[in-house]
């Protein structure tokens, strides 16, 4: 059980990180000016869900840990 349980959470950490890739990478074509305003507001939509998404990953990572403590 503990080998799955450490599996579930390496895998959420993978899965967290490409998120955060994502949120980044985002961030980094919106402060630098990249496209116009409505491909402006489409990459600032999907940084606002890969952030949620990331968030969701955070929470479930803390209960993960706070499971096997």
């Amino acid at each position: 059980m503990e080998a799955e349980l450490a599996a579930l959470e390496q895998a959420l950490l993978k899965a967290r990180a490409g998120e955060l890739s994502e949120v980044r990478r985002r961030d980094v074509r919106l402060t630098a000016g990249y496209g116009d305003a409505t491909n402006r507001q489409v990459m600032d939509d999907e940084a606002r869900r890969a952030q949620q998404r990331c968030d969701v990953l955070s929470t479930l990572l803390e209960a993960l840990r706070a499971a096997r403590s």
